[in-house]
C-alpha cells in the first residue's frame, strides 16, 4: 500500500525519556522486566505505546492480564528475561463460498470498527482483510460471503477530498466485480463528510454503507460489532444509496440507516451520535431485519453505475461569528480559492462588514454559499435586510443543507463545471437527497 495514503496512521514507539531509559538497559518491546517504585514492585511484559503518547511512562502486561502504566520518574528498572515483540496469533478462517449467500465487499479506510483484539496483550490491531474481520465477527459468515480490502489506514481527521475520489473508485471496482453491496469501514469523526462526498460522486445500483465505532473493540461497551453486522445486513437490502449505519440508541438493540447527505455526528462519545438532520432515517435494522421508514429511496438496480469524480479541493468552510475579520475571506479570495461556504447565523446571516469581500468574490466568479450553523431548520435570506443584502451580493442560500454537506457538494460541483451559473444552479438543486422540501422540527428519536 502507498505510504502516502497512511498519513495519520498511529505509530507505535517509545520516545524521549522513556526511549533513552530503555536503550540504556538494552530493553526492547516484549522483554519481561521489573520496575520498582515507591516500595512497590511491578513485573511483566513491556508493551508498546503510541508515538504520540507522553515519554514519562512505560506500559506493562501483568501476569493477571491487566495492562498498567508506570511513571518512570524515580523508578528502578531491570531486565528479567528477553522476549519477542508481541504479535497477534490468528486462527485460520474458512472462507469457502456459500453459493446461497450474496457477495458483500468490506472496504477499510481505518477507524475503530475495523480492528481485532489481541487478548494476549490487550492491544487492538487494524483489520485489513476478510479473514481479519471474520475472526472478530464470525456471524458474518451466516449473512454473506465476505471479501475485504484496505485502501487506507488513516485516522478520519486526515481524510482529504482526493481520498474521497479514491474511495469512490475502489467501491465502483467492487461493484463492477460483482459485489451485491459494499460496506465501508471509516472513522466516525469525518464519516458524514465522506458519506456526502460518495453520495455525489457515485450513482450506485447497490447499497453502499459507511459504518464505524465510537468505542474500541476491546471495550465491553463497544458498538463495533452491532454496527458492522447491521451494515452487512443493510448491504443486502433493496436500498441502493450511500448511507451511514450506526447505533440508533445507546443500547445494543438497533441501528439506523441515514441518508449520506443528511447525517451528522452530534456527540463526541455517545454510541447513537449519528442523527438524520431535518429529516428521518431511511430504515431501521433490528434483530437482523430491516424496517423501511420512508419510501423515497433509490431502489436496487434502478440506476447504472456511474462515477462523477472530478472535484475542486480549493473550497473553504468558514464559520461566521461576532467580530469575524473580513481578512479571513480576503485570504481565500487572494489565494485562488474557487468556492466558499459560509456557516452563517440564524436564517443565514453574517456581519455587514463581510459583504464587501463577498461582493469582490462574486465579481471574481468565486461561488459563495450560505448554510446555517443552527443545524436544524433552513436558510431563508428574504426575511431580514441583512439576508437580502447578502443575496444582492451574490450569496447562494442552500435551504436545509448541512454546512458540511454544502462544503462537500461545492467541492464536487466545481469539479463538474467551470461555469459559475451552472455551479450555482447545481448548488440549489436536490441531487442526492441533500435538500428536503420540508424540514422536520426535531431530531428523529433514538
Amino acid at each position: 500500500m502507498d505510504p502516502e495514503k497512511h498519513k495519520g496512521e498511529l505509530i507505535m514507539a517509545y520516545r524521549g525519556l522513556a526511549k533513552k531509559l530503555l536503550d540504556s538497559k538494552s530493553i526492547k518491546i516484549g522483554d519481561r522486566i521489573k520496575i520498582k517504585k515507591d516500595d512497590i514492585s511491578y513485573e511483566g511484559m513491556l508493551l508498546d505505546r503510541p508515538e504520540d503518547a507522553d515519554d514519562k511512562h512505560l506500559v506493562l502486561k501483568l501476569d493477571n492480564g491487566y495492562n498498567i502504566g508506570v511513571e518512570i520518574k524515580d523508578a528502578k528498572i531491570e531486565s528479567i528475561e528477553e522476549g519477542s515483540k508481541p504479535s497477534i496469533e490468528l486462527p485460520p478462517v474458512d472462507l469457502e463460498k456459500n453459493p446461497e449467500l450474496p457477495d458483500i465487499s468490506i472496504i477499510s479506510t481505518g477507524g475503530t470498527v475495523a480492528s481485532i483484539i489481541d487478548y494476549k496483550t490487550g492491544a487492538v490491531h487494524p483489520a485489513f482483510t476478510a479473514e481479519d474481520l471474520l475472526r472478530a465477527n464470525p456471524e458474518l459468515l451466516d449473512i454473506a460471503n465476505i471479501r475485504g480490502k484496505a485502501i487506507f489506514n488513516i485516522l478520519s481527521e486526515n481524510m482529504r477530498p482526493e481520498y474521497w475520489v479514491e474511495a469512490a473508485r475502489a467501491i465502483a471496482k467492487e461493484i463492477e466485480d460483482g459485489a451485491y453491496g459494499v460496506v465501508v469501514a471509516h472513522g466516525t469523526d469525518t464519516m458524514h463528510y465522506t458519506s456526502a462526498a460518495l453520495s455525489f460522486i457515485l450513482k450506485t445500483p447497490v447499497p453502499v454503507i459507511l459504518t464505524g465505532a465510537q468505542r474500541s473493540s476491546d471495550r465491553p461497551s463497544s458498538d463495533a460489532h452491532l454496527n458492522l453486522i447491521s451494515s452487512v445486513i443493510a448491504a443486502k437490502s433493496n436500498i441502493a444509496e450511500v448511507m451511514v449505519c450506526m447505533h440508533a440508541s445507546i443500547e445494543d438493540k438497533n441501528c439506523y440507516l441515514h441518508r449520506g447527505t443528511k447525517v451528522r455526528k452530534m456527540h463526541t462519545s455517545r454510541r447513537d451520535t449519528f442523527k438524520s438532520i431535518n429529516t428521518k432515517p431511511i430504515a431501521e435494522i433490528k434483530n437482523g431485519k430491516i424496517k423501511v421508514l420512508r419510501e423515497d429511496y433509490q431502489r436496487r438496480d434502478s440506476a447504472e453505475l456511474e462515477i462523477r469524480d472530478k472535484i475542486e479541493p480549493r473550497v473553504a468552510l468558514i464559520k461566521t461569528y461576532p467580530g469575524i475579520n473580513p481578512e479571513i475571506l480576503e485570504y481565500y479570495i487572494d489565494n485562488n480559492y474557487k468556492g466558499i461556504v459560509l456557516e452563517g447565523t440564524g436564517l443565514g446571516h453574517c456581519p455587514d462588514d463581510l459583504i464587501p469581500a463577498i461582493e469582490r468574490a462574486n465579481e471574481m466568479d468565486i461561488i459563495v454559499a450560505m448554510a446555517s450553523q443552527c443545524i436544524n431548520g433552513r436558510v431563508n435570506m428574504n426575511v431580514y435586510s441583512t439576508g437580502r443584502r447578502l443575496l444582492g451580493a451574490g450569496v447562494i442560500p442552500v435551504a436545509d443543507m448541512l454546512p458540511e454537506t454544502a462544503y462537500v457538494k461545492l467541492v464536487w460541483a466545481l469539479g463538474q463545471s467551470k461555469d459559475p451559473e451552472t455551479v450555482k444552479k447545481m448548488m440549489i438543486e436536490n441531487i442526492s437527497g441533500e435538500i428536503e422540501d420540508r424540514s422536520l422540527l426535531e431530531y428523529f428519536p433514538g
